[in-house]
């Protein structure tokens, strides 16, 4: 079952990537919950409206967010993705140089082929951590 769920987190940020909101949504419990790495974004969203509202804040703050994964891997019913991620922020800011470019590690876990919960991480460690295993 653990390498479905890396093959659905594959899917999942594949349809975030192409910017299909309600396929990103359909692979999300409805009783989800998302911890995102800057707080600054909206701290913690919960079940579908809040994947939508997530999105809408993410975007929002930084319009051409994207990212991709250097790997994904199984942790029983979780797995952990490696994230390259770049941004520029909105508003005016300056645009020459990302605001964001960084490695970030997302921790999800899944029941029923669904992601019931993810975090975002600043290091594999955090997440090892926050996943209940050491390094």
């Amino acid at each position: 079952m653990s390498q479905e769920n890396v093959e659905l987190a594959y899917r999942a940020f594949d349809a975030f990537v192409r910017h299909d909101l309600d396929v990103f949504v359909a692979f999300h419990d409805p009783d989800c919950e998302i911890q995102p790495l800057l707080a600054a974004v909206g701290g913690n969203y919960h079940r579908h409206d809040g994947v939508r509202e997530w999105w809408e804040d993410l975007f929002g703050a930084f319009p051409d967010f994207s990212f991709r994964f250097d790997e994904i891997r199984e942790l029983g019913d979780r797995t952990l993705g490696a994230a390259r991620i770049s941004a520029h922020g909105a508003h005016g800011m300056d645009s020459a140089a990302p605001m964001i470019e960084q490695v970030s590690w997302i921790l999800a876990e899944w029941r029923d082929e669904r992601v019931v919960w993810w975090c975002t991480c600043r290091s594999e460690a955090e997440a090892l951590e926050a996943a209940g295993l050491r390094e």
